[in-house]
C-alpha cells in the first residue's frame, strides 16, 4: 500500500527535536521557525512533557468519556484560570476542525438559525461545515457546498453589520489572526463593533483561536488585545504541544445536553496528560511573556530589513509579505539556512516558532534570514 498522495513534501526527514531545533536523518541540524504548523508550543522533547505523558501512558493512556476522568476537571480548572475564562466550560476533542464543528453545531442548536458568515480568506478547517466557512473553493467538496456561509471582507464594520442586522444569522466564526490567510489581523475597532452586533441581534460570535491562541501572541488569546469576549472559543495546535488535541471554550449562555456533543478520543487520559504539562511549562517557564517579548524584538528588527515589502503579526505570529513569490526563498532558508518556516499564499513567509524561542534564536534567524535576501 502506498501513502495517499497529496502532500508536497520537502526532500528531509525530520528524526529528533530539541527545544527550538530538528534534526534529518544524516545528521544536519535546524532552526524551527515553524514548529510543524504552531502546534510546537513549549518545544519540542521537553523533558518535563515527556516525563508526564510516558508515567501517564504506562498507568492508563484511554478509558472512553462513560467514566469519570480527573484529568479533564484538572485540565478544566487550570486552563480557565490560564486564559481568563474561569466561568466558561470546556469540551474537549481531537483536532481544529472538530473544534469549530462543534461550536457551529452549538450555535446553531442555541439560536436555531443556519447561516454563518465569514471572512474572506479565512481557513477554518477541513470537514464538512468548518471546510464550508473556509475561503477557498479548491478544498471545498461539492457535498460540502450547501450554502451556509456568507463570506465578507475582513474589518469592513458596514459591511458586516449590514449582513447581522438581517437577523437571520446563526453565528459568525473569525480567526484572532489569519493564519493561512497571510497574517491579517482583525482590527480593535472591527472586533469590538462584531461583538456589539451580534449581542443586538442574538448572533453567536465564535473567536476560532486554533492558530493564533495559546499564547503565541503574547497574549492568551489574540482576540484579548481587542478587550472582547466571545461566546465560543476554539483551541488546538499548541494544547498538547504535538499530541492531538482540541477544545470548545462555551460561555454560560449555552446550557449542556446529555448526547448534544460527543467523542470517542476527545479528552483522553493521555491527551490530558499532554494538555496539562503545556499549562505547567507555560507557568514555570513565563512563556507567553516570552512570545511578547521576543516577538516584539523579531518585528522591530524584521521590518528594518530592506526587501521586505510588508511585516505583520503580533508575539510569536508573524508574517513577511514580498512583491515576488517566496517558494525558492523558502527553499533556500531550508536547503542553505537550515532554517524551517512556512508560507501563506505564494507571496508571505509565515513564522510560527515554539514559544521558547530565544532573544539569540531570533537574532541567529535574522542573520541566516539576512544571507538569503
Amino acid at each position: 500500500m502506498n501513502l495517499f498522495d497529496v502532500y508536497p513534501l520537502f526532500d528531509v526527514n525530520i528524526v529528533k527535536g530539541k527545544g527550538c531545533h530538528v534534526w534529518d536523518d544524516q545528521g544536519n541540524e535546524y532552526l524551527d521557525l515553524y514548529g510543524g504548523h504552531a502546534v510546537i508550543s513549549i518545544g519540542h522533547a521537553h523533558p518535563h512533557y515527556v516525563e508526564s505523558i510516558s508515567r501517564q501512558v504506562a498507568t492508563l493512556g484511554f478509558y472512553s468519556n462513560s467514566v469519570i476522568n480527573k484529568l479533564q476537571q484538572q485540565l478544566a480548572e487550570r486552563l480557565g484560570k490560564a486564559c481568563g475564562y474561569d466561568d466558561y466550560s470546556l469540551f474537549l476533542i481531537n483536532s481544529g476542525a472538530e473544534a469549530n464543528e462543534n461550536a457551529l453545531k452549538l450555535a446553531s442548536f442555541h439560536t436555531g438559525r443556519t447561516r454563518v458568515i465569514s471572512f474572506s480568506k479565512a481557513f477554518h478547517g477541513r470537514t464538512s461545515l468548518a471546510v464550508e466557512a473556509t475561503d477557498n473553493p479548491k478544498i471545498i467538496a461539492p457535498i460540502n457546498a450547501n450554502g451556509h456561509i456568507t463570506y465578507l471582507p475582513l474589518n469592513d464594520i458596514e459591511a458586516m453589520q449590514k449582513e447581522l442586522a438581517k437577523g437571520d444569522v446563526c453565528a459568525v466564526i473569525i480567526e484572532g489572526i489569519q493564519g493561512v490567510g497571510g497574517i491579517k489581523i482583525p482590527t480593535t475597532e472591527f472586533l469590538q463593533a462584531l461583538r456589539e452586533a451580534c449581542t443586538q441581534y442574538g448572533t453567536i460570535l465564535i473567536l476560532d483561536e486554533i492558530q493564533s491562541g495559546y499564547g503565541r501572541t503574547g497574549k492568551f488569546f489574540a482576540h484579548q488585545h481587542s478587550g472582547i469576549r466571545p461566546d465560543i472559543i476554539t483551541v488546538a495546535k499548541g494544547i498538547g504541544n504535538g499530541f492531538p488535541m482540541a477544545g470548545v471554550l462555551i460561555s454560560p449562555l449555552f446550557q449542556p445536553v446529555y448526547g448534544q456533543l460527543g467523542t470517542t478520543f476527545g479528552g483522553n487520559h493521555l491527551a490530558c496528560s499532554a494538555a496539562l504539562a503545556v499549562l505547567d511549562v507555560f507557568e514555570q517557564e513565563h512563556l507567553v511573556e516570552n512570545a511578547a517579548r521576543v516577538g516584539t524584538f523579531l518585528l522591530e528588527e524584521l521590518k528594518k530589513i530592506k526587501g521586505i515589502k510588508e511585516v505583520r503579526g503580533k508575539g510569536l505570529m508573524i508574517g513577511l509579505e514580498f512583491d515576488e513569490p517566496i517558494k525558492e526563498l523558502r527553499l533556500r532558508l531550508l536547503h542553505e539556512q537550515h532554517v524551517f518556516t512556512g508560507a501563506s499564499g505564494t507571496n508571505v513567509l509565515r513564522l510560527l516558532p515554539p514559544l521558547c524561542l530565544s532573544m539569540e534564536e531570533a537574532k541567529e534567524f535574522i542573520n541566516r534570514l539576512n544571507k538569503v535576501l
